[in-house]
């Protein structure tokens, strides 16, 4: 599955994801990568929208994991923070990647490529223009 898709703003961003959140099914990752401001977290607002979720999605940068239920429970993780995949076990986190029940959101995926499912979505968000998102979408099941 591969699509590509140039967003102007934050509502199209969140668009593609409440999009891609309709094809998702328990066990699924999406892996987000892409440098800082490219709109990961829109997008994962937009998986929450698409998933029904009712509160707020924040980035977890701080906090590395957020859990958010819907009609399947968005686990919202950021590795941005993270130095090396062990510590994601120190913490108890690995259990997310993939998750038993809902779907994995992971941002900064590229840190940790080696936890990763080889079944994960990859969507690469990269900012050609600054009022512009090329988000880019490969691997995994769902077919948009």
């Amino acid at each position: 599955m591969e699509r590509t898709v140039v967003a102007t703003g934050p509502e199209e961003t969140q668009r593609v994801g409440e999009e891609l959140a309709g094809r998702l099914k328990d066990g699924d990752v999406v892996a987000l990568v892409g440098e800082l401001g490219a709109g990961k977290t829109t997008l994962v607002q937009g998986l929450a929208r698409g998933l029904f979720v009712k509160e707020d999605v924040l980035s977890p940068s701080f906090v590395l994991a957020r859990s958010h239920k819907g009609r399947l429970t968005l686990h919202h993780l950021d590795a941005y923070r993270i130095n090396a995949p062990e510590e994601l076990a120190e913490v108890g986190l690995t259990e997310l990647l993939p998750p038993e029940t809902g779907v994995t959101a992971v941002e900064w995926a590229d840190r940790i490529p080696e936890l990763i499912p080889a079944d994960a979505i990859w969507v690469t968000l990269s900012m050609p223009h600054p009022q512009r998102r090329r988000i880019e979408i490969r691997g995994g099941r769902p077919q948009l």
